[in-house]
């Protein structure tokens, strides 16, 4: 059954301002049934996790529901499902708890390519521990990061590497399963920011070979949390800080405190409104949501091919998104001409485009764009044809006004 975009569109009230959102790397717009599953799960009744009451049980049926919708997502065990409040802050929890084995002589590997979340909290624990980072390099001429420039810097010393599945700023996407296999190879873990590619592409842990695999419901149409996916007996050799009266158990060791139960609400609901595109009533939900991205990819690669062949024929462009396998995710920069301007003026017409370096700053510095980085235009599910003409003119008046 083809994509209905326009049915798809219906469901999400943000679209109803007459917007045309490209800003999906950052944040993808809430459809109507992950709002109605919120305000559902705070209805209630609703308290702590328990057994003995209905509020009780409401609270442990909604983290139930979550970790398997989130495992279906990834195709990881539930029971290594764990939930944070955002990617960023997983990295630095695990990155703390795995740096108490680290000593000075051990190796970590951070690459230019990726979102900070993923690097800093890496570098610092690494400073503390008195471990060694080691840096791997993509080529700034077409975006790519090869395994080739992993293996580089691999030795028997290294004992994590942290590397994006997809770039924020430019999309590209990393040989992954490659990667990992060099990586366990030298003996160490994967960490794997997955957040901007679990927006774009069907995940699966074990054939990724990610040791850990972070993302973030509200970069596929959920709420703002975080979640981590890695294997419940990889996690059961860990140990992080916690108070003394909190669980042992996993995953709840990695979870702090209460969890926002109506946010894992959202997420699952989320999950399932990805699950549904496939139309495949009669399969499991893992293999509805493969079906489901097969649709998206298809849709999003067809829109991809609209704005670069429309980009083309506009000058002072420079397109910075050039590796050969990559999210629809492009970064802009304009001969003469200031990105920021041209995202406030796309924006007073209703087009959300931003500028900036989106915390790749790292990366932005490897391409020669320093901290300001350029303009960032991603795709999302619900982006249609229109969005994409209406993009294309905005910069077009752009660039005519500034000649």
């Amino acid at each position: 059954m083809p994509y209905d975009i326009d049915l798809f569109r219906a469901q999400f009230p943000a679209l109803a301002t007459g917007t045309a959102f490209f800003d999906g790397p950052g944040g993808t717009q809430t459809p109507r049934a992950v709002i109605e599953a919120m305000a559902s799960a705070l209805a209630g009744p609703l308290s702590n996790r328990g057994h003995g009451n209905p509020a009780e049980r409401n609270a442990e049926t909604i983290v139930a529901e979550a970790r398997q919708a989130l495992g279906d997502l990834l195709g990881a065990d539930p029971r290594g499902i764990v939930f944070g409040r955002s990617a960023t802050q997983l990295a630095y929890d695990f990155s703390r708890t795995l740096a108490k084995s680290w000593s000075p002589g051990d190796e970590i590997v951070v690459t230019r390519l990726d979102h900070d979340s993923n690097i800093r909290p890496w570098t610092q624990a690494a400073e503390q521990a008195g471990a060694t980072v080691r840096w791997a390099e993509f080529d700034p001429e077409d975006g790519e990061l090869t395994a080739g420039a992993i293996a580089a810097v691999l030795s028997s010393r290294t004992r994590l590497v942290a590397v994006t599945g997809a770039s924020n700023l430019i999309g590209t996407r990393p040989p992954v399963p490659e990667i990992s296999r060099l990586v366990h190879e030298a003996g160490a873990l994967l960490y794997v920011d997955g957040v901007h590619l679990t927006a774009h592409s069907h995940i699966g842990l074990e054939e990724l070979g990610a040791d850990f695999f972070a993302c973030s419901p509200y970069k596929f149409l959920g709420p703002h949390m975080g979640v981590l996916a890695a294997r419940p007996g990889l996690l059961e050799t860990l140990t992080p800080d916690k108070l003394l009266a909190s669980t042992d158990a996993v995953p709840e060791r990695f979870e702090f405190g209460t969890l926002p139960y109506e946010l894992l609400a959202g997420a699952r609901a989320a999950v399932d409104v990805i699950a549904h595109l496939g139309v495949h009533p009669e399969r499991n939900r893992r293999e509805q949501i493969a079906a489901a991205f097969a649709v998206l990819e298809k849709h999003e690669e067809t829109l991809l091919g609209r704005i670069e062949k429309g980009l083309a024929s506009l000058p002072s462009v420079r397109v910075h998104s050039l590796a050969a396998v990559r999210t629809p995710t492009l970064l802009l920069t304009l001969d003469g001409h200031n990105t920021a301007h041209a995202a406030a003026h796309l924006a007073e017409r209703g087009i959300n485009a931003p500028s900036g370096s989106f915390y790749a700053i790292e990366a932005s510095r490897h391409l020669g764009l320093g901290d300001g980085g350029g303009l960032r235009v991603g795709l999302a599910p619900y982006n249609n044809t229109e969005d994409v003409d209406r993009l294309l003119e905005g910069l077009a008046d752009f660039l005519h006004q500034g000649a």
